[in-house]
């Protein structure tokens, strides 16, 4: 297989194709290699490619919801006494349920609110509590292990990310009919299984479209919107807070399905993937579709005369096979599990700091908008690496100062602020460290392997979530279990983005070997 490094287009061959352009694209002794030519073609911005950008971002809408949705249907409401206790003793809020017989207390409001007072769940376990919240966090641990290569070999990223999208919503969907905590947790654990490729696709779709200069700004969109999920579910759950927990799962899975059709039916796949894959001819005209209406006649016709040279795809042993490429996943993996914990970890503890469970969750959803307007303003100016030091570092040390104002154990309303304070600017250090490792991620790794690649840190990151939920839980009972392991494992992890190269400004590199190249890494 030949190196799509090699003379693609030499001038001597194509001096009549160079003599249609006024402004010859090529200069003399330039030979054009497959990301010059898309760098070419796509290097401005258009309407275009920003409707498709759109009707990508939209799938991580959904995923946001799904991802977080449990924050309220899984919750334990309030209570309220309804008598005093057989022994005198007077019933409060603060009292023990589960040392109060059923008559003694009831529940605010309908008794299918959440998962917990509909299945009398309030006195079992933080594992059985926190189970369907890790199990969608499993499935999507699991989900990112078997689906990794599907995007780079047969599927592509369109029709994974379609199918995907279909997985998690029509999962979410008969979660409505659960009658127990097993069934529904199973339903979970499909829904998460669904879900992750959905973030993968979406950040490979929207870099991948786009020249060098628009990649950083374009990869933050995605994130946006699944932030405008996250947010979206105060409003949604507050609206039907008299209502069962299952109209959460109807108002979110109903509009997915619908935008999966249009999903198939509108977005494109990625001229890179299909460049690799020989499929010349669908890429050359979805790069027609997609460049800017002035430069399309012209530059198309220079691509139509472009001999491509294709390798087979790699696989995903070459991340491990490769001592360059295992060196950098297993760094990016490090870093992704410490992110990981924190970034899903804080807001399933929302609950446990004494504040509204709906203004928690919206102040953590509104954290997210800020974070990537900073990350938007900083992806081209600062280094990835050292952002994502410093982020993780602020994020672990706020994590570990809530865990010691909470040892405090007062539900004081100054000490409840100061908690909510410190939380969201923990968070918020996860969530700038989150979207720029992502990021940081597909420009390490050829497009070959990008997919992949980018799938196996989302992967361990989906590992981290799934402990997340049950340290959440433990942690109402000791702070140290929570947000003292946050903090710990978050700083201990970021020290290993020391071993990673920098990528800022770096190119796009689309096979194993042209990445080799382009570092001076010459390892068999």
């Amino acid at each position: 297989m030949a190196d799509l490094m090699r003379p693609l287009l030499p001038q001597t061959d194509h001096e009549s194709v160079l003599n249609e352009d006024p402004m010859p694209l090529i200069s003399n002794n330039k030979f054009w290699s497959l990301d010059d030519i898309i760098e070419d073609n796509i290097e401005d911005f258009g309407w275009a490619q920003l409707v498709q950008c759109l009707l990508v971002s939209l799938a991580r809408l959904f995923d946001g919801q799904q991802t977080f949705i449990t924050i309220f249907t899984d919750a334990e409401p309030s209570w309220h006494c309804s008598t005093t206790t057989s022994n005198d003793v007077t019933c409060t809020t603060n009292s023990d349920i589960c040392q109060l017989s059923n008559s003694e207390w009831g529940w605010d409001g309908s008794s299918s609110r959440t998962i917990v007072s509909e299945w009398n769940l309030q006195c079992a376990s933080s594992i059985i509590t926190s189970l369907p919240s890790s199990s969608f966090f499993l499935g999507s641990f699991l989900g990112c292990l078997f689906l990794a290569t599907l995007a780079d070999t047969s599927l592509g990223r369109k029709k994974l990310l379609f199918l995907s999208c279909l997985i998690m919503s029509f999962s979410a969907l008969a979660t409505i009919f659960s009658t127990n905590v097993w069934i529904y947790t199973i339903l979970k654990f499909l829904s998460g299984f669904g879900r992750a490729s959905i973030g993968t696709c979406v950040l490979l779709l929207l870099t991948e479209k786009v020249g060098k200069k628009w990649r950083g700004q374009l990869g933050i969109m995605g994130f946006f919107f699944f932030s405008l999920g996250y947010l979206s579910l105060p409003a949604i759950a507050y609206m039907n807070r008299d209502s069962s927990w299952r109209s959460l799962y109807l108002y979110t899975s109903i509009p997915a399905i619908i935008y999966c059709i249009f999903a198939f039916i509108f977005v494109s796949e990625s001229p890179r993937w299909l460049f690799l894959q020989g499929r010349v001819a669908e890429a050359i005209e979805i790069l027609k579709r997609i460049a800017p209406i002035k430069d399309r006649a012209l530059k198309s016709s220079l691509i139509s005369h472009v001999d491509i040279k294709v390798e087979p795809s790699n696989s995903i042993k070459c991340l491990f096979v490769k001592r360059w490429a295992l060196r950098r996943i297993l760094g990016v993996m490090v870093l992704g599990f410490g992110i990981g914990m924190v970034y899903y970890g804080i807001p399933m503890g929302v609950q446990d700091l004494g504040f509204n469970i709906y203004l928690g969750t919206m102040c953590n959803a509104l954290l997210e908008m800020p974070s990537y307007l900073v990350t938007f303003l900083v992806i081209d100016r600062c280094q990835r690496r050292f952002s994502i030091l410093g982020f993780c570092v602020a994020s672990g040390v706020f994590s570990i100062i809530c865990f010691i104002v909470s040892n405090y154990g007062s539900n004081d309303q100054e000490i409840v602020m100061m908690k909510i304070g410190i939380e969201i600017a923990s968070l918020f250090g996860a969530c700038m460290a989150y979207n720029i490792l992502l990021i940081y991620t597909t420009e390490l790794f050829p497009t070959s392997v990008r997919n992949a690649a980018t799938s196996m840190v989302r992967l361990v990151i989906a590992f981290s979530s799934v402990v997340s939920p049950v340290l959440a839980r433990a942690g109402r009972r000791n702070a140290i279990l929570s947000y003292g392991v946050f903090g710990f494992v978050i700083i201990f992890c970021s020290i290993f983005v020391a071993f990673l190269p920098e990528t800022k400004d770096a190119t796009l590199c689309d096979t194993m070997n042209e990445q080799e190249k382009e570092n001076d890494t010459f390892v068999t």
